[in-house]
């Protein structure tokens, strides 16, 4: 198999798994104040695996060009990169329970989905408007992140111990 497939599939499915993973849809979770304009939370599962299957898709576009201009290495380090600030959202949010921590990694996750938008264009400008849905996305849940954070301060310990008694 393709390298550019190998790689571009295992970061997908572990995102998209380990996403789901460290996504906890408990009792804390339904007792915040939501905005009344999020989206149920069946969607979120299928909008993650079509956005991570574009952005695949996107590294496979961009993997020869990359790697005739020498560059594969720094492609890698954008999804790696990318990755990283994709996986720490999550647990922030769901395993810590500070959707206020989960609020400030956001602009880094973002950036890091920018720099995709950006720097894939030199190889493919299809693979660079693949992540315009990703963007997007994240730019939607940052808005929805801080809506929570907004309806739902303070966050700590303590916060959380009287809000788990609700």
């Amino acid at each position: 198999m393709d390298f550019s497939i190998l790689f571009a599939a295992i970061w997908a499915i572990f995102l998209a798994f380990g996403g789901g993973l460290l996504t906890q849809i408990d009792d804390w979770y339904h007792h915040l104040e939501k905005p009344s304009w999020q989206p149920p939370n069946w969607l979120f599962g299928p909008a993650w695996t079509i956005i991570l299957g574009l952005a695949a898709w996107a590294f496979v576009l961009s993997w020869d060009n990359a790697a005739r201009a020498g560059q594969e290495i720094f492609l890698i380090g954008l999804y790696v990169a990318n990755g990283v600030f994709h996986f720490l959202w999550s647990p922030l949010f769901f395993k810590a329970r500070r959707p206020d921590w989960a609020l400030i990694e956001v602009p880094f996750l973002w950036l890091s989905v920018l720099a995709l938008c950006v720097f894939l264009r030199d190889w493919s400008v299809l693979a660079s408007w693949l992540i315009v849905p990703y963007l997007v996305w994240v730019s939607f849940a940052a808005i929805l992140n801080l809506k929570i954070v907004e309806l739902n301060r303070p966050f700590s310990k303590a916060a959380d111990a009287s809000n788990s008694s609700k």
